[in-house]
């Protein structure tokens, strides 16, 4: 702990406000699918079993409360504001101190997933015992608040492991992560979208100094270990998990030449921990007498089933262009400007809460000098990129094994529904390439401009990241 440089505990506490300030801010249940992971958690606590419906009735004491909060009201609909009255207050402050159950086997969509994050929640949850099933779900915020912190921390460490000539640009990067209006949001809620991004924060760090500084059984127990929690955490990481695994043989090749009893050594400790989350999973589904298939194969034989090439179009044109040729699946809309860059420019509460179109439009100028700066960065330090060619290929492969899985996600669910998952959020676990995108772009500007110009970067995504809070505020509040 004593060897982490100090800026990376400044990013992490920075970015651990930012979050919590999102928690005070957004009304309760107005995030993403917030009411079934709170549903999760409190089933999880108040019986120690997972829960096992999908239907969207939860306990009654959680649904008297969205009742009186008018959650579905307010939920995708901005005309709407959350309760203001004194006479609603007084009626939700009767109600949540009512003696009402507060267990249901029903988590709506997030009865399938996986449990460890919903574990950790029990702490909080456990802590407010004594108040209300709001207080509750405010320490929960407030705890999955500390996983914005870790991203940001192993996203600075990360980027002093991979950018070390240019030490400097850790901080843009990091704090430009710690300021991320999306991550604060997520962090800021009870998702487990918040310790996925910590998860693979960590994955990034750990192969970005084995590909320095060689694999060691420690680091390759490390890195095993973040694939197992990970795999565990949101059935999201599937998506990571060949990249990781390619970057972990790409370390065993290159520790081959040192060693290659070590090498093997340190890949079989890493398959071996990894692996645990999964053989227990098969293991308890044998003693259980259920089938023991993993959980994507069900879509994998499905989209087969459909037509590869039809699937490879569709994740295409989800992402890019269509290209001559296509099957427009998209009509009328440009994905990526629509989808992604708009998104990402302000997309919170329950997708229902944008900017005005001028402010989209006005944000085209500061991303498009980020991007001649990222280009131009890149372009400087060719020579060095070439040289690690296998840790580039290894990112590459992580972040195209997640966009293959939201958009054959997206694929699944077409014809009857398009651009379910075309939230910039699902995108969040690739947040370490976006800090390494700002810091190469402020490292574009030359060893002269460089640190003025990462410093107006930083400046830019703090307007950035209040401009965002002042739309939460308005959009909730009236």
């Amino acid at each position: 702990m004593s060897r982490i440089p100090r800026g990376a505990w400044v990013c992490a506490l920075v970015a651990c406000l930012n979050a919590a300030c999102w928690s005070l801010i957004t009304p309760a249940f107005q995030t993403p699918d917030e009411p079934s992971q709170f549903a999760y958690v409190q089933e999880l606590a108040e019986t120690g079993h997972k829960p096992s419906v999908n239907s969207q009735t939860f306990a009654p004491a959680e649904e008297i409360a969205l009742q009186d909060l008018h959650q579905e009201l307010v939920q995708y609909s901005p005309q709407n504001h959350t309760i203001f009255r004194p006479a609603q207050q007084r009626q939700l402050e009767h109600d949540l101190a009512l003696p009402l159950s507060r267990i249901s086997p029903d988590a709506g969509l997030a009865t399938s997933e996986p449990p460890l994050y919903y574990a950790l929640e029990t702490i909080p949850y456990f802590a407010g015992s004594a108040g209300t099933l709001l207080d509750r779900l405010t320490l929960m915020r407030l705890f999955s608040a500390l996983n914005a912190g870790v991203t940001a921390l192993f996203v600075f460490l990360f980027l002093r492991e991979a950018l070390p000539r240019e030490r400097w640009t850790a901080t843009v990067g990091g704090l430009g992560v710690a300021f991320s209006p999306l991550l604060g949001m997520m962090s800021g809620s009870v998702n487990p979208d918040s310790l996925l991004c910590a998860v693979s924060a960590v994955l990034f760090y750990c192969l970005a100094r084995g590909f320095r500084r060689g694999l060691t059984l420690r680091l390759a127990a490390c890195l095993g270990a973040v694939i197992a929690i990970g795999s565990i955490t949101k059935l999201n990481f599937l998506g990571l998990a060949p990249g990781a695994l390619l970057g972990l043989l790409a370390l065993t090749v290159r520790a081959r030449q040192r060693s290659k009893r070590g090498a093997y050594a340190s890949l079989a400790l890493a398959l071996l921990i990894a692996a645990t989350p999964l053989g227990l999973y098969v293991a308890h589904n044998l003693l259980a007498g259920s089938p023991t298939n993993l959980p994507a194969s069900g879509s994998t034989s499905l989209i087969i089933s459909r037509s590869l090439l039809k699937a490879s179009s569709y994740i295409w044109q989800f992402y890019l262009p269509r290209l001559p040729g296509m099957h427009s699946y998209f009509p009328g809309l440009w994905t990526t400007r629509q989808f992604w860059i708009n998104g990402f420019v302000g997309l919170y509460g329950w997708t229902d809460t944008v900017f005005p179109a001028w402010v989209e439009n006005a944000a085209l100028i500061p991303l498009a000098l980020l991007v001649l700066l990222l280009l131009r960065g890149l372009v400087l330090a060719r020579q060095q990129l070439l040289a690690r060619r296998s840790e580039l290929i290894s990112y590459a492969a992580i972040a195209g094994g997640l966009l293959i899985l939201i958009g054959a996600s997206d694929y699944l669910a077409y014809p009857r529904e398009t651009g379910t998952f075309a939230q910039p959020r699902y995108l969040l676990p690739l947040i370490a390439l976006y800090g390494a995108g700002l810091a190469l772009a402020a490292r574009g500007a030359g060893r002269r401009w460089g640190p003025v110009v990462g410093a107006a970067i930083v400046v830019l995504l703090i307007a950035h990241d209040i401009a965002s809070q002042l739309l939460e505020i308005s959009r909730f509040y009236g």
